[in-house]
């Protein structure tokens, strides 16, 4: 379907539903419900022991030394510009 399409079809639609006049004739209301009794379930769970501890870890981080390359002036290409 095209742009126009989809427009046209809009319009009618939008055009459709501003020429309708709603009157509300009656009210609506809920029905009657009672509710008796009832159980909620009970549940008997054995979870397993779980112990957590720490532990002291040394980690060595490599240092990068990264060369830009320069522009037509000699200048660093710095990406920002």
């Amino acid at each position: 379907m095209n742009k126009f399409t989809t427009a046209a079809l809009t319009l009618t639609a939008t055009l459709g539903l501003a020429a309708c006049d709603i009157d509300q004739t009656e009210e609506g209301a809920l029905p009657d419900v009672e509710v008796e009794g009832g159980n909620m379930p009970e549940f008997d769970v054995e979870t397993a022991d779980v112990d957590v501890g720490t532990e002291e870890v040394t980690v060595d981080v490599p240092t990068l030394d990264v060369d830009m390359p320069d522009d037509a002036d000699g200048e660093p290409v710095t990406g920002n510009e």
